[in-house]
């Protein structure tokens, strides 16, 4: 057995369950005396609850959150070389998607019955986002093996390679371009870049728009479930009146019923004295 297996059954529990089954696969571990799984297991951490909520959802709606992992690896790289317009464009995309995801984990976790509060959803929406930007964090997220929350205050590497091209930027360098024929060898390469980019991000947001398609899908199946459930509770509550009436009735004729035979055992009782004093009378 491996950490790894064990971390993926684990990192499945709720946080509440999930200290009493740490403990348990220790034990197992140290039974089998591989005491280096022991203590490997003994350093997995509880996850916090909003760790937990992704893991759930990661579990629940994988191809979802796989496609917002590779937007990740995507934008990460597309940031050096789009223009801000486009990548304003996409940034506003990943934000509906990780909304659409978080919302998408608060219903889960309300499945599992730990509805979450809005602090949670609004920390399973950061760490998302910090999934898009770290691969580490993005690899956590992948393997539903979160342990706490993360945040990150932007997007994409950062250091002097970061390089986004403004649209005002381009007009003010347009004019500083060498002339000749090393320009005009250069035009072709930047046109396939360009068609390359353009072929690059209509896919993303075909995957993006796809992602929004299943989360309003995902949306549509829950509030149909939401109405049925509350038909049904509608239904049984009427029913439960019923019953609680006919009980009240049926109760109600019992005591009648309690009342009749102690009458008749009084006139039992009466009849059978009057009985014995007319046979003493005629002895």
């Amino acid at each position: 057995m491996r950490v790894g297996d064990v971390a993926a059954d684990l990192y499945g529990r709720t946080p509440a369950q999930f200290v009493a089954a740490r403990n348990e696969q220790v034990r197992a571990a140290k039974a089998a005396g591989d005491m280096k799984l022991a203590a490997d297991i003994a350093a997995l951490r509880k996850p916090t609850v909003a760790a937990w909520t992704v893991n759930m959802l990661v579990r629940a709606a994988p191809d979802e959150v796989a496609a917002l992992l590779r937007l990740g690896a995507d934008l990460r790289t597309a940031q050096r070389e789009l223009s801000g317009k486009q990548l304003r464009s996409l940034t506003a995309q990943r934000r509906q998607v990780v909304d659409a995801l978080a919302a998408r984990a608060g219903a889960v976790a309300a499945e599992h019955g730990q509805p979450a509060t809005d602090a949670v959803l609004r920390q399973v929406g950061e760490t998302l986002t910090a999934a898009l930007a770290d691969p580490e964090v993005a690899e956590r997220v992948r393997t539903a093996t979160l342990a706490s929350a993360a945040n990150y205050a932007g997007f994409g590497p950062v250091g002097p390679d970061l390089a986004v091209v403004r649209e005002d930027e381009d007009a003010a360098g347009a004019g500083d371009k060498p002339r000749g024929r090393r320009a005009a060898t250069n035009r072709p390469r930047a046109k396939r870049s360009d068609d390359e980019q353009a072929q690059h991000r209509a896919r993303r947001e075909e995957e993006l728009r796809a992602a929004q398609r299943r989360a309003r899908s995902a949306l549509d199946a829950a509030e149909h479930d939401a109405r049925q459930a509350a038909e049904e509770l509608r239904r049984s509550e009427g029913r439960l009146a019923e019953l609680r009436a006919e009980l009240a009735a049926a109760e109600e004729h019992h005591r009648f019923a309690q009342q009749a035979e102690r009458a008749a055992r009084r006139d039992v009782r009466s009849a059978t004295t009057e009985l014995e004093r007319a046979q003493r009378k005629s002895e």
